[in-house]
């Protein structure tokens, strides 16, 4: 016996799922829908199979080939222009040439089609419409039977008045070929609208069978999420991909399940996920293959397809998560909302109720949507962020992204641009650096590669080396699952903001400088780099008297990254070192801040005279003195500060955040001032605007390289015989306090324009932000370039008053922002 599977269906009310896919290709418990009626046909021993195409063909045709893979034989009739259900079938008549079954490739059963056929052939029917029992028969073809099975009256889609009875047409048929004889070929022509009553009228054997068992009609998305539920319930017989591991809890092949995860069945997870500590999957929810769930996420109710990424803490309840979705932490997606596929929801961004996303839409850090978001795209305005491209390795940060961005900066650099690339000793950056090489390759970039290294490595390579540019590839010292790409110009600096928009906009518009094979220019590789670092940050010191101080050091760093660095500079500089590295510090930068306390303590029991932590790629420092203080921020500035202005070394350079008690250090050593903005850029710009007139990096070296600082400072201390904590003694008391607000996108321009109007009496700097000050104080109120917040740093005579300060334009900004000014 023969069947057709009618596949031509839009699924126009199950957008955004059938966006860019055929309804039947729309996955049911990880399999397209269809494949589940291919299943039972085959379980009924029907293996001749024709499929009805209309709406994107090759989709169906591609996966599925001729059938063998799935035990059946496949033929294909696509319709040109939509013909009907019944006229898309009569396309196929030529392959119809015994009685034959239509069943619907949208929908969801067990019926026992062999029932059917038996039913039809006792009864020497020409049709027989297979029949099922609904509560709400208002959506379906309402049909009336008498007592022997014989139709006697059809009504389609019912308003309550018209309801006579419960039973309804299921979309499957038994067919007799002769059927297709009562329309000519070509017309559009519908089987329970046009055929069925044409075949009552004139009185042919037509027949309907109600059969017990399980159908849905996949029609909407309440039913796409309800099939899911009955199916995990139990309600329908059907065969569960994976393994049952524990009572109706299915787990496909190679997942991982961390054992502090928690899985509650009914559910199904698919092959390749990941499932880590804390993850909560709750009754009725299915998860696709190759999914990654971070700690402390939640789903409840759910369906997720396949390669999703679900970051921590992000809750899920009754939604649908279409393919290659990315869900970063603290994003939430409510009952009823639908993410389309290639779709992005950054941090703490909320989908209400019902909403539907669709494909490729993105949804910016703690937005909520409140309604359907049909247009655009999820392509950001922005990639670069405070330090440079920052985003999760394999999520955000993929080989294939990190390669194009790597052409669009060869691009921009020019053909035959000398660039040098770096990274840190990870596995996650040396794969992406493989990448970048690529990319500025493909571009004709002439590449110097440096291996392995630092973040201020790389910015003495390109100075040294004549660059014209660089990269460094790093691990996020706040989240080991974060990637950075630090991209510099040819001082080592990092780029412009104009150098970043070229960028950018190369990489929106894919517009890749490319070269011929011939052209490509192999990477150079660079020789004992980490030696000639170490000799420039050694060739500014009085190392003799470095060497006879014999530092004694209590140090915390990175030793897969940096113990290589320290030990050379300890041989050269003759100073001692004990590592200190608590078990709980492990996680990198921010376990390190977070044990500072009890290795001050330390410092001061084990009696040496500088503690220091250094980040991974010794981008940052924190010192201890002799006395147990922590020195960092604010108070690191200062140091740095105090030191240039005694050594005469030119004007200071800070940032506006930093505390007024630096024009007082300058006052009283006769030394220069100069404010500049926050970001990295315009601090460098600034230094080195400063420093090109003497041919120094000094100052550039303390502020941005965390090794080079460490060394200096020893040096000084070597040089005036003094101790880190009489040294910081000089550095004049000061209160400072900072603190952040949570302020959308869309409201930042009206706080700071608010603000600016409503402090017209008072003294303003508008050099970065907003600077008011103050009697006995200052607050900076500075936007956030990364995330829907804007910043509050005060200072003042006292802390009470400092903090006083971040509260009153904490207050000031959430009035603002929340419409009340």
């Amino acid at each position: 016996m023969k069947a057709i599977i009618m596949a031509g269906g839009e699924g126009s009310r199950l957008r955004p799922l059938t966006c860019g896919r055929p309804k039947p290709m729309v996955p049911v418990l990880n399999r397209p829908v269809m494949s589940h009626i291919v299943e039972l046909l085959k379980e009924h021993g029907i293996t001749d199979i024709g499929v009805t195409l209309q709406y994107m063909p090759e989709a169906i045709r591609d996966y599925y080939a001729n059938g063998a893979d799935y035990g059946v034989n496949l033929r294909y009739f696509v319709e040109e222009t939509p013909l009907g259900t019944a006229g898309s079938v009569k396309n196929a008549a030529g392959f119809l040439d015994e009685t034959f079954l239509v069943i619907s490739g949208d929908a969801l059963t067990d019926l026992e089609l062999s029932r059917a056929v038996e039913y039809h052939k006792k009864q020497g029917a020409i049709a027989t419409l297979v029949l099922t029992r609904v509560d709400c028969p208002l959506e379906y073809g309402v049909v009336i039977t008498d007592r022997d099975g014989n139709i006697t009256q059809f009504l389609e889609k019912p308003g309550w008045s018209e309801v006579f009875s419960d039973t309804v047409n299921t979309g499957i048929y038994v067919l007799e070929p002769e059927v297709l004889e009562y329309f000519d070929p070509g017309k559009k022509f519908d089987f329970s609208q046009d055929l069925f009553p044409l075949l009552l009228k004139r009185q042919k054997p037509l027949f309907g069978l109600v059969l017990p068992g399980y159908w849905c009609d996949i029609g909407n998305l309440q039913q796409y999420l309800e099939a899911h539920h009955d199916a995990l319930s139990g309600k329908v017989q059907i065969k569960m991909p994976g393994t049952e591991i524990q009572p109706r809890v299915w787990v496909g092949d190679g997942t991982l399940i961390d054992p502090g995860a928690v899985i509650e069945g009914p559910a199904l997870i698919g092959a390749g996920c990941q499932i880590g500590a804390g993850v909560r999957v709750e009754p009725l929810s299915v998860l696709g293959d190759n999914c990654v769930l971070q700690e402390r996420g939640t789903i409840k109710r759910s369906v997720v397809w396949s390669n999703v990424y679900i970051g921590e803490n992000v809750a899920l309840r009754g939604a649908v998560i279409g393919s290659r979705v990315k869900l970063h932490s603290n994003a939430g997606v409510y009952e009823g909302a639908v993410v389309g596929d290639d779709s992005i929801i950054k941090e703490n961004g909320l989908l209400k109720p019902d909403v539907k996303l669709w494909p490729h839409k993105l949804v910016e850090t703690g937005a909520t949507v409140q309604k359907s978001l049909i247009w655009g795209t999820c392509t950001p305005k922005k990639y670069f962020g405070i330090e440079g491209v920052s985003g999760l390795v394999n999520v955000d940060i993929t080989p294939e992204f990190a390669a194009m961005l790597g052409a669009a900066f060869g691009s921009v650099s020019g053909r035959g641009a000398r660039l040098a690339v770096s990274c840190d000793r990870h596995t996650t950056s040396l794969m992406l650096k493989d990448a970048v090489v690529s990319g500025l390759q493909s571009s004709g970039a002439a590449i110097l590669d440096l291996g392995v290294g630092i973040t201020p490595m790389l910015r003495y390579a390109v100075r040294s080396l004549d660059c014209q540019g660089g990269v460094h590839i790093k691990i996020s010292p706040q989240e080991p699952g974060r990637v950075t790409l630090v991209f510099t110009d040819s001082r080592g600096a990092n780029l412009s903001r104009g150098m970043e928009r070229k960028v950018e906009n190369a990489l929106a518009r894919e517009d890749f400088a490319r070269v011929e094979a011939g052209q490509i220019i192999p990477p150079e590789q660079v020789t004992d780099l980490q030696l000639d670092y170490l000799s420039a940050i050694c060739a500014d010191l009085e190392m003799d008297i470095v060497r006879k101080m014999r530092f004694k050091l209590l140090l915390s760093y990175d030793p897969v990254n940096l113990e290589s660095f320290i030990s050379g500079l300890a041989g050269e500089l003759g100073f001692l070192h004990e590592v200190y590295r608590p078990e709980q510090a492990e996680g990198g930068w921010h376990a390190h801040q977070e044990m500072i306390s009890d290795m001050a303590r330390a410092v001061v029991t084990q009696g040496v005279g500088v503690g220091a932590v250094l980040d991974p790629n010794a981008d940052r420092l924190i010192l201890i003195d002799d006395r147990g203080q922590v020195i960092k921020d604010d108070l690191m500035v200062a140091l740095i500060s105090l030191i240039i202005l005694k050594e005469q070394r030119g004007p200071v350079v800070v940032p506006v955040t930093a505390p007024q008690t630096i024009e007082a250090l300058a006052e009283r050593y006769q030394g220069k001032v100069v404010r500049t903005k926050t970001a990295i850029p315009d601090l460098f710009d600034k230094i080195l605007a400063q420093e090109e007139a003497n041919g120094s990096v000094y100052q550039l070296l303390m502020h941005f390289d965390a090794l080079s600082a460490l060394m200096k400072i020893l040096s000084y201390l070597a040089r005036q015989q003094v101790t880190l904590s009489e040294l910081i003694a000089e550095v004049p008391n000061f209160f400072t306090n900072k603190r952040e607000v949570p302020v959308p996108w869309e409201t930042k321009g009206r706080v700071i324009r608010t603000l600016i109007q409503n402090s017209s009496n008072e003294r303003l700097e508008l050099l970065d932000g907003i600077k008011v000050f103050h009697p006995d104080g200052w607050a900076l109120v500075l936007p956030d370039p990364e995330q829907p917040v804007c910043r509050v740093f005060s200072e003042g005579s006292t802390m009470e008053i400092a903090e006083s300060l971040t509260d009153m334009y904490i207050e000031k900004i959430g009035a603002i922002a929340g419409g009340k000014n």
